[in-house]
């Protein structure tokens, strides 16, 4: 496209030779021909001095524009020969980091196959010196009249079980009052339980149908505590039922009533208020505290019901990281659609579930952990038995770290013995729950929660499953030889991966 500067000069060059030539045919007397002769001529050679000079202009430019091309091209080059030997010293020190860190491995690698040899052979000392212990006496024949046998001497006092540690530094709750501070003597768990299985359906839903309409329904709360530390991080609520005379119902006996009945929701509703009160007591004087709540699946199933305690944990749900709601593992095995929409919503709130009644380690920690399970609560027998070595996918051993990766603590329940405590602590165990940290204490509706009652077993109180447990005074039961966590993982190194 042609410039306007251009346009504007040709016109000022015909203007300038036009102009020129009637100059001429007027004050020259040169006739009109000529002028134009001369006219015509003068601007050719204007149109020849504006090319040559556009083109000198032009050339010039071009000069310059190579100039500068040409030191640009130069500076890029000795860059890219910088970046070259930048590069190839990059390069020469990845050669020999990389060839010092094989020596290293190598030499790491032969250290791992020492220790290994050495572990071997210790593995095969310990299994073979286990053996040894493990095996039973051998009797040797006596020729002689046997002597008479005396009877065995009545075991001392320091063998005797000792009372429970006082945890520390928090100490359980307590009931204040000797009305609701204890059980009653006259009311001993054992003849209760005893009567309450002698009793038939129908009698025990006449008695929970009593028990609710006269509130009758008591919490047991039992500390859950951190190992090895032993310090009390979380509460189970327990429920328990009194029937007319006062004798205590454990929950494993009144509960298929309950659900056949159809009362299981409103004892469920009337627990979770009481623990709720309990949590909001507790958080009074510890933040970090925690109550566990149990939930039957009747409750979880039944859309009236659950709709009742949906609307109450909605309305407490700034507590609902301290509260957390506990299932059994059969329950989370059979949810149904109505089971899964109803879980899904009380975790939309911000609420945490537990598992608990674990009765073997088929576990799935992804599908719970998106479920909202945070915490899961495996018997200690189940965990120390052996036979799930070869019953499951992962080592009991490994279980907690692999439910840690997924957010899930692993606790550890029924705790009864020290022997038991040590075991654990080789698995990993965070929490422990049992009657070696406390037993299950009674709290009732009018009692007030003061944080200071001792970590002490009653003499016949019942676990969480609601077995009987033994008077102070009998003798401890003789736990069965086992191999402890040394020995075993002293074994599964001789024998190597099944």
């Amino acid at each position: 496209m042609i410039r306007i500067s251009t346009i504007f000069v040709a016109i000022c060059m015909v203007l300038v030779a036009a102009s020129l030539g009637m100059v001429l045919y007027a004050m020259a007397g040169i006739s009109g021909s000529e002028s134009a002769i001369v006219a015509l001529t003068a601007l050719t050679f204007m149109i020849l001095y504006n090319a040559v000079s556009i083109r000198l202009r032009d050339r010039s430019e071009a000069g310059s524009q190579i100039t500068d091309l040409s030191r640009g091209t130069a500076d890029l080059a000795r860059q890219v020969a910088e970046f070259g030997r930048r590069l190839a010293a990059v390069e020469g020190k990845v050669v020999s980091v990389n060839s010092t860190s094989q020596d290293r491995i190598q030499s790491v690698i032969g250290e791992i196959n020492e220790l290994g040899t050495l572990v071997k052979q210790l593995a095969s000392s310990v299994a073979t010196h286990e053996d040894m212990l493990s095996a039973p006496p051998q009797l040797v024949p006596v020729t002689t009249a046997a002597p008479a046998i005396s009877p065995p001497a009545p075991m001392p006092a320091r063998d005797m079980p000792t009372q429970a540690p006082d945890i520390r530094p928090e100490r359980l709750l307590s009931v204040a009052g000797a009305e609701a501070g204890t059980l009653a003597a006259s009311t001993p768990v054992a003849l209760a339980s005893t009567t309450a299985s002698s009793r038939n359906a129908a009698q025990l839903a006449a008695v929970v149908r009593s028990a609710i309409a006269e509130s009758r329904i008591d919490i047991y709360l039992q500390p859950m505590v951190t190992l090895p530390q032993r310090k009390v991080r979380f509460y189970e609520a327990m429920t328990r039922l009194r029937d007319d005379k006062d004798q205590v119902i454990v929950a494993d006996e009144f509960i298929d009533a309950a659900e056949t009945s159809g009362l299981m929701g409103q004892i469920d509703h009337t627990v979770m208020l009481r623990c709720m009160q309990v949590l909001r007591r507790l958080m009074v004087r510890n933040k970090d505290v925690g109550v566990f709540c149990n939930v039957a699946a009747s409750t979880l199933s039944h859309a009236a019901t659950f709709a009742d305690c949906i609307d109450f944990l909605e309305a407490n749900r700034a507590l609902a990281p301290s509260f957390v709601l506990e299932f059994k593992q059969s329950t989370f095995r059979n949810l149904g659609p109505i089971e899964s929409e109803h879980l899904a919503a009380l975790a939309q709130r911000g609420y945490r579930f537990s598992i608990d009644h674990v009765t073997d380690l088929r576990i799935e920690p992804r599908e719970l952990a998106d479920r909202g399970v945070r915490f899961i609560k495996v018997p200690a027998a189940l965990l120390l038995d052996p036979q799930q070595n070869s019953n499951t996918d992962i080592h009991p051993a490994d279980l907690s770290d692999l439910l840690g990766r997924f957010g899930i603590d692993l606790i550890a329940e029924r705790i009864e013995g020290e022997r038991a405590v040590v075991d654990l602590l080789d698995f990993d165990v965070r929490f422990g729950q049992g009657f070696l940290f406390a037993a299950p204490r009674p709290l009732r509706p009018e009692t007030p929660v003061t944080g200071n009652l001792p970590a002490t077993p009653d003499k016949a109180s019942q676990s969480s499953n609601g077995s009987v447990r033994p008077a102070r005074n009998e003798p401890p039961k003789n736990d069965p030889p086992r191999t402890t966590g040394n020995a075993a993982l002293a074994r599964r190194a001789t024998t190597g991966p099944n």
